[in-house]
């Protein structure tokens, strides 16, 4: 049985939201959100909540354990990983890094809300255009005050309580990511595709054939240069869509500019989607 929300649930709350792992090649992107009434406001200011990237790894987990114990407040957050990043942003109707962040914000203050918090102010962290952020929030979510701009998680406690859950969470998924593909702790580097150890890290474990591992963002710059300079090329097999030679399935073969084509323009539909050849004649 789920246990009973808390009473201060029903109090006008205020919530903060804030991200980790925008711009790592490697690891989750991770969007989390610390909630509380809003009559807490002067005890947040006290507490040792600030911009999660200004504190020690020892520093942001004692706090994150604190944050566990209070009954007073509440978190939450959205892990959006690697491969599920890269999909998105390479499929046919792409969707944008900006995109992912906004459905992640949406996601909190949905569940927030679906769990019976009574918000009223909700302040986000954002990188790019604040004014459209806000509109964008204020239309899907009218009744809650918005405050949107940069910085906010060194401006607004509440926000620095999500800047430290949505760090210390990547950060346990990244241990986790190194461990399960066999890698030392801190084999990663930052993740950052600046970091000479994430760079290494990345060469050394490319396959020539299949790219990277699930942890990897293979849509970034920083693997697709890469996997041009080192990875071995392959070509694929399609069909032309044209008008002129629609249902002729070709074939690209290496070293020739031109493509032998197996005329299947009678074939029914299914076998040329499934690339199916006659091989012999049976009858």
């Amino acid at each position: 049985m789920p246990s009973a929300a808390p009473s201060w649930y029903g109090q006008p709350c205020m919530m903060g939201i804030d991200e980790a792992g925008r711009g790592p090649v490697l690891g989750p992107m991770v969007y989390a959100c610390a909630f509380c009434p809003i009559s807490q406001s002067k005890d947040l200011a006290k507490r040792d909540f600030a911009d999660s990237k200004t504190l020690t790894a020892e520093k942001r987990e004692q706090i994150f354990a604190q944050l566990e114990g209070d009954v007073s407040m509440g978190y939450k957050f959205h892990s959006l990983a690697a491969h599920i990043i890269s999909a998105r942003m390479l499929q046919r109707s792409k969707v944008s890094l900006n995109a992912l962040a906004n459905e992640a914000t949406f996601g909190l203050i949905d569940e927030a809300l679906g769990d019976g918090i009574n918000l009223k102010q909700v302040f986000v962290d954002t990188v790019g255009d604040a004014g459209t952020h806000q509109s964008r929030l204020a239309s899907r979510f009218p009744g809650i005050e918005f405050t949107v701009c940069p910085k906010a998680d060194a401006l607004y406690p509440i926000v620095s309580a999500a800047s430290i859950v949505a760090k210390v969470i990547r950060d346990k998924q990244v241990r986790e990511l190194e461990s399960k593909l066999g890698a030392d702790a801190g084999s990663f580097g930052s993740g950052y595709p600046a970091d000479p150890t994430t760079k290494a890290w990345l060469r050394n474990n490319l396959d020539p054939v299949f790219g990277y591992p699930n942890a990897v963002r293979f849509s970034w710059q920083t693997c697709e240069r890469l996997l041009e300079s080192e990875g071995t090329t392959v070509l694929w097999e399609h069909d032309q869509e044209d008008d002129e030679h629609q249902g002729k399935l070709t074939f690209a073969t290496r070293g020739s500019a031109s493509c032998k084509a197996s005329s299947a323009v009678s074939r029914h539909a299914y076998f040329r989607t499934k690339r199916l050849q006659r091989v012999e004649t049976l009858f």
